[in-house]
């Protein structure tokens, strides 16, 4: 078994073509440790779940997304939306570290259309919002099929955190795991290293995690949250 590709701060730079870009802005991270039992089998066929600090971690992350492009110039009906995901973390057969989403949560249908068709990416078209309220971010989403939704409130800390091995594990995610007709893809991305902030978890009413086969989970307070302003990233061509 390959061991993991060591974490690194900074990304490899991208080969070849870039396939889409966007920018990640007030992006609050919400994670649990879980048991590497409920994780592996979501996880696609040769991605087990990565480790750390004994455990297998799930997130919820909440932003802004826009300035989104699919190889070319800014596309108006894709990008300007707030999005919600459910994510875990494994590791393929050649050591390569990346995120595999169990759920999008977005509310532009053409962007949730697109990423399904060029990614498989599990996008589900959902309302969601993003509000500043006096110091804290309210994030809701809410599925139009009526079953699932969450609602987010963190107040950013102004710590820094930095020299912090769990938030670079959590956060220093250089690909994508997907999966297509002919089996696992490994999806690369580049973007800024990340500037983190500690943060406070005001509110949570939460059922994607649930939906996602992760249960249990959104009744206890998260073991890690984080705050960035914010990135831009660029995706590679799947490998």
């Amino acid at each position: 078994m390959t061991e993991p590709e060591s974490i690194s701060l900074t990304a490899p730079e991208l080969h070849g073509k870039v396939v889409a870009s966007q920018r990640w802005s007030r992006v609050t991270f919400l994670h649990w440790r879980i048991a590497e039992s409920v994780v592996a089998p979501l996880l696609p066929a040769g991605v087990r779940p990565d480790i750390h600090d004994g455990s297998s971690w799930v997130g919820l992350i909440a932003f802004y997304l826009d300035r989104a492009t699919l190889g070319g110039p800014a596309i108006p009906f894709f990008d300007g939306f707030t999005e919600i995901n459910v994510r875990v973390y494994g590791v393929d057969q050649r050591g390569r570290r990346g995120v595999y989403f169990l759920t999008l949560e977005a509310s532009r249908l053409a962007a949730v259309l697109a990423a399904r068709t060029a990614f498989s990416l599990p996008y589900r078209w959902s309302y969601t919002s993003i509000r500043d309220l006096h110091g804290v971010i309210e994030y809701t989403a809410s599925r139009h099929s009526g079953r699932g939704g969450t609602k987010i409130v963190a107040r950013p800390g102004i710590q820094p955190m930095v020299g912090d091995a769990t938030a670079d594990f959590l956060t220093a995610r250089w690909g994508l795991f997907t999966t297509d007709r002919k089996g696992t893809v490994f999806l690369p991305n580049h973007h800024e290293p990340w500037e983190l902030f500690s943060a406070e978890l005001i509110t949570l009413e939460d059922s994607l995690l649930e939906l996602s086969g992760i249960s249990g989970v959104a009744g206890r307070a998260p073991d890690s949250v984080l705050y960035s302003p914010g990135v831009t990233t660029r995706f590679g061509a799947g490998r």
